[in-house]
């Protein structure tokens, strides 16, 4: 197998996508996959970042592997763990106050800035659509995000995921409250679960 076939095969078992990293650790040079795209084989994505023509564009992931340290977070959260059927027009990221990634040049991107000891807390990793993985809060984060910041969420995303989560078989009560106690908000949330469960 060439090296072209094995950028290609590599790309197919991965939904399509493949980066100029990936390609480095297959112990190929860039430069084959410069003539891939030359040679409309594979088309240029993003930064670094390469698919083949018949798999569709996955904004999510696309995205997540262009910025390093990043998570999805809020609205965008939300969406991904199906608490909202509202496709994000803007992506709602989480990063460290220190961030000085391309993200922030992004109209699309409303950063969220935290910092580093609770930056990992509630990180997961969940599936797009198209089965790519991306880095994005759990539920249980999540809530405690929009309910710390319920002024700024949209109300009917914001009243629809709070139900929905009442309403779940797999919801966690004892995380929400351990990372509501990391994030200052503990009253809020106990007092807001009391009232919906």
């Amino acid at each position: 197998m060439n090296n072209y076939d094995k950028i290609l095969n590599y790309a197919r078992k991965n939904n399509g996508y493949i980066t100029t990293k990936e390609v480095e650790t297959l112990g190929i040079n860039r430069t084959f996959l410069t003539n891939l795209v030359n040679n409309n084989k594979i088309e240029r994505v993003g930064t670094g970042i390469y698919k083949l023509f018949e798999y569709p564009i996955d904004n999510f992931y696309i995205m997540s592997t262009s910025s390093k340290n990043m998570c999805y977070s809020y609205a965008t959260a939300l969406y991904l763990h199906n608490l909202s059927d509202r496709i994000p027009l803007v992506y709602d990221v989480t990063v460290l106050y220190n961030y000085s990634g391309n993200l922030l040049n992004k109209d699309n991107v409303l950063l969220r800035y935290v910092s580093e000891d609770v930056f990992e807390l509630g990180m997961t990793d969940v599936k797009t659509v198209n089965d790519l993985t991306v880095k994005c809060y759990d539920v249980e984060r999540t809530l405690c995000d929009i309910i710390k910041d319920k002024d700024r969420m949209d109300r009917e995303i914001y009243s629809k995921a709070l139900k929905e989560y009442a309403r779940s078989k797999n919801k966690d009560l004892l995380k929400l409250v351990k990372y509501a106690k990391r994030l200052n908000i503990e009253k809020e949330v106990v007092e807001l679960m009391e009232v919906l469960l």
